[in-house]
């Protein structure tokens, strides 16, 4: 298999973070979508990073697509519980974190425009969309071990990464002030393998 990724994206990083967890050998291959040579769209019509490629050719993309079929490749470590209720509990997890870099994208995006040409209603909206998905994590976090309950699972690895990116874009917001629940998963995060070995490098 080959992973086509981006070193800054909170998306590739799930899935790298999936990949390191699950033990599966996997070729990962540097590319910046924005780039006019780049080949991404020739794997993606979206254009967007991350892609794995399967060794017959076949192409996944979206992060949580790719996430759910690597949990189906190794039995090694299942970041996705098989019964219903619970794993319906890690996938809203991972929908909310991936909500949180989808408006932190957009402020991004929308600030690189001349400020007079940024539209200040939509910037506003994204970043209450952004403390609203911190507080929601605060919220259902509480005082458990993880986020799903007493184990690891995929719902840690998107939130890390959600707050690892804001960290990274976003420094501004203060969510380690705000939620000390929160940076203590962070931290207990920040010590696994799997993090470490995929921190922007520019974080």
């Amino acid at each position: 298999m080959k992973l086509l990724s981006s070193q800054t994206s909170p998306y590739a990083r799930k899935v790298r973070i999936a990949i390191a967890e699950k033990k599966i050998e996997c070729e990962l291959v540097e590319e910046t979508p924005w780039d006019a040579a780049t080949s991404v769209p020739d794997y993606n019509p979206l254009g967007k990073v991350p892609v794995l490629i399967l060794d017959d050719g076949t192409t996944l993309y979206d992060s949580r697509v790719i996430v759910e079929y690597l949990d189906t490749v190794s039995p090694v470590s299942r970041l996705i519980p098989e019964p219903s209720r619970q794993r319906i509990a890690v996938k809203r997890w991972e929908a909310l974190a991936d909500g949180i870099c989808d408006a932190a994208v957009v402020i991004v995006r929308e600030t690189k425009r001349p400020a007079k040409q940024q539209n200040s209603e939509l910037l506003a909206r994204q970043r209450q969309k952004i403390d609203r998905g911190l507080s929601e994590f605060a919220k259902e976090l509480g005082d458990k071990p993880w986020c799903c309950g007493d184990a690891y699972t995929l719902a840690d690895i998107a939130t890390g990464c959600a707050l690892a990116y804001l960290d990274l874009r976003h420094r501004s917001i203060d969510w380690r002030g705000d939620y000390p629940s929160l940076l203590k998963l962070a931290e207990k995060l920040a010590k696994r393998p799997s993090f470490l070995d995929t921190v922007p490098p520019s974080a």
